[in-house]
């Protein structure tokens, strides 16, 4: 994995030139600090590895790589904000330390920031980047309005589910993948192929992303432990422990995500319990290596070399094994 480590190394040190002193600062300190709050940079690695992957330079992915993280911090300031969320990465979250009003702000002009990044590329880049990233943007305002509404249903389906993880989350990693494609400017076949590819891998991510969040490790995790749990969000376990579970526990949950208690620690060490009794703890894994394996199902549509789809799948088998 010498490539990827190489690729966010290098995006780092790009990101670093980027996040520069702007008045008003009142605006632009936010703006600053969520983008320094670090992270795994997954999606600008993705631009590069699949610009890379397609014979492009890569080089001259960075401002797609950029558009694609400021724009992912953009959602994750306004989406803390909906979520009450006090913890971002481990850190203050920006509403908490400022306030909400100037995460609204902040969040807004990181949008436009976005936007502005793809003005680096000449006009036929330009139009194809623009295109994709506004189809995206919509689809992950779309995801996060369905991520809302199923906090007050309790008969939301597992297709549904997956339908707003996928835009909420797997649309912006195949746009990450696809805007390198775009960059490198290889064939419209393989533009959708490696989109396709990412979206399943970013399903995947998502998912696993639901399982740390009942069962990763609060020291390594970075987000608040039981979040979902507290916030009575539907994910992938509770749907399949309200199909898996006894007559019992399925009407204990029904108790617990209708309601929310002073103490919280006992509703999320209880419905805990009750998604690894079920069956839904594992049945969740199990869906993060489907997922992971239609990605890889994808590989062999590409035109690229087999050393380069051997790193795409190495990618993505760290992605499924991680654990934070």
């Amino acid at each position: 994995m010498d490539h990827i480590k190489n690729y966010q190394a290098q995006f780092l040190e790009y990101l670093e030139g980027y996040v520069k002193e702007r008045q008003p600062r009142n605006l632009y300190d936010p703006v600053n600090y969520i983008l320094k709050l670090g992270g795994k940079r997954l999606r600008p690695v993705l631009t590069l590895l699949a610009c890379d992957c397609f014979d492009g330079d890569y080089n001259k992915a960075f401002d797609a790589a950029l558009s694609v993280e400021v724009f992912h911090n953009f959602s994750l300031v306004h989406d803390d904000i909906m979520d009450d969320a006090p913890l971002r990465r481990g850190k203050e979250t920006v509403h908490e330390k400022w306030d909400i009003n100037t995460g609204i702000l902040s969040g807004d002009v990181m949008l436009i920031m976005a936007y502005q990044l793809f003005e680096n590329y000449k006009p036929e880049v330009f139009q194809g980047l623009a295109k994709l990233f506004s189809k995206t943007a919509t689809e992950v305002c779309e995801g996060q309005q369905y991520d809302v509404d199923f906090e007050t249903r309790n008969d939301v389906s597992i297709d549904e589910y997956l339908k707003m993880i996928e835009y909420k989350t797997a649309v912006l990693v195949g746009a990450a993948m696809k805007m390198g494609a775009i960059v490198a400017e290889t064939s419209e076949e393989n533009q959708n192929a490696i989109y396709d590819f990412g979206r399943y891998l970013g399903i995947a991510f998502q998912l696993q992303d639901d399982y740390l969040d009942a069962f990763g490790n609060p020291e390594t995790f970075g987000k608040q432990v039981g979040g979902d749990i507290i916030e009575n969000k539907k994910t992938y376990l509770y749907l399949k422990a309200m199909e898996f579970a006894s007559d019992e526990d399925k009407q204990k949950l029904l108790d617990y995500f209708s309601t929310q208690p002073e103490d919280t620690s006992h509703k999320v060490e209880d419905v805990k319990q009750i998604f690894t009794a079920s069956g839904a703890k594992n049945a969740t894994k199990e869906a993060v290596e489907q997922y992971t394996e239609k990605a890889f199902s994808l590989l062999r549509m590409l035109n690229v070399s087999d050393d380069k789809k051997q790193l795409l799948k190495q990618f993505g088998l760290a992605l499924m094994t991680r654990n934070v």
